[in-house]
């Protein structure tokens, strides 16, 4: 049975990942750092995954995550070979994202995202053996992120960028094996209080006080980010409502809850193009990106163009996941013209996909200008 809350917040960080993009709005990393939550969502249901099949959990993880990218690649990889980017071998990352793909100068604005993806490969990669450590030392286990983070940050900061990831969001990762393990139900909802608060204030002053070309946005200040992170992460998990019945009692709701989890990965990867498409054609028509009006139209056309993606792509998503193929969730199922439908898999709530961050930081001192360098 699915857990209501984590689609509810799923759904959150994926609305609020797009509505960032469009607007720039910086304080919006702040009230809700999506991407943190969201590797935290990724890695309880990892710890799941890992508990039922062992390190099969692996392949299936990969098998959930790769084919989207893969109709991507299929669509965009062309469109910049023929647009100036020169063939090599490194384009075998567009199949396994294991270091950034290559792009030209276009491909690498409009496909930036990809990192998510470079960043969740390796988290599922690593995950059998940081199970095993997790269940014996739990503790020093969930902090051996945040010490890589604060010797890239002040020791090493020509850190390869997935490296510095790993210590940015492979502790909120880890917060998700503690809570799939019940280990954030059982400390006293006063002592999470006590904790989480002074590691958010603290956080929170060095954003104050470090702050990026963007000002308050969490992206452009990783040790604050992660520590702001924690402290969002720990009090939304350990102080989890028991149930979210609400959400289904208004069907509007519901059904925007479920279509955004069945096809987080397909309005992840489709929307940043859409987002920079549509910048550029609307600032020519006046609309500036400043007014009310040019966010506006901005907002509703890229709301459109994912539907219209989640309608062409969204079924890769459910093959995937070796679901009977449907042109939205909770509808009939149908397969797309000359696809044969699959055999009935698992319930739909059983492994949800992966799901999108927060794409927007600038190019790190001595990293390779890719995909991941473009913005977060």
């Amino acid at each position: 049975m699915r857990n209501r809350y984590y689609d509810l917040l799923r759904c959150l960080a994926i609305v609020r990942v797009v509505v960032y993009h469009v607007t720039g709005w910086a304080f919006l990393t702040l009230a809700f750092p999506a991407m943190s939550v969201m590797f935290a969502l990724a890695g309880a249901l990892m710890a799941n995954s890992l508990d039922r099949w062992g390190t099969a959990a692996v392949g299936r993880r990969l098998r959930r995550l790769l084919p989207s990218l893969w109709v991507v690649a299929l669509l965009f990889v062309p469109a910049m070979l023929l647009t100036g980017l020169a063939p090599s071998w490194r384009l075998v990352f567009w199949l396994l994202p294991l270091a950034d793909p290559p792009a030209n100068s276009w491909g690498a604005l409009v496909l930036s995202v990809v990192w998510y993806l470079r960043d969740y490969l390796w988290f599922v990669l690593v995950s059998p053996l940081a199970r095993w450590l997790f269940r014996r030392w739990p503790v020093p286990t969930l902090l051996a992120p945040y010490l890589l983070l604060g010797v890239v940050e002040f020791g090493y900061p020509d850190a390869p960028g997935v490296l510095r990831d790993f210590g940015l969001y492979y502790g909120a990762w880890l917060l998700g094996f503690a809570q799939h393990d019940g280990l954030l139900r059982r400390i006293p909802r006063r002592l999470l209080v006590a904790v989480a608060v002074p590691v958010g204030a603290a956080g929170l002053g060095w954003i104050l006080t470090h702050q990026g070309a963007r000002g308050y946005d969490l992206n452009d200040v990783p040790l604050g980010n992660a520590l702001w992170s924690v402290a969002f992460v720990l009090l939304v998990f350990g102080l989890a409502p028991s149930a979210v019945a609400w959400v289904d009692r208004w069907a509007p709701l519901d059904r925007a809850v479920t279509v955004l989890n069945s096809r987080a990965l397909t309005v992840y990867l489709w929307h940043m193009p859409f987002v920079i498409a549509l910048n550029e054609l609307l600032s020519g028509l006046g609309l500036a990106h400043s007014s009310a009006l040019g966010l506006a139209a901005r907002l509703a056309a890229v709301a459109v163009l994912v539907a219209v993606a989640v309608a062409l792509f969204g079924w890769v998503e459910d093959l995937a996941a070796r679901r009977p193929p449907r042109l939205l969730p909770g509808g009939t199922a149908r397969a797309p013209a000359g696809v044969a439908a699959p055999p009935a898999g698992p319930p739909a709530g059983v492994a949800a996909p992966p799901v999108p961050g927060d794409p927007a930081r600038s190019t790190s001192a001595g990293e390779p200008a890719g995909l991941s360098s473009i913005g977060r």
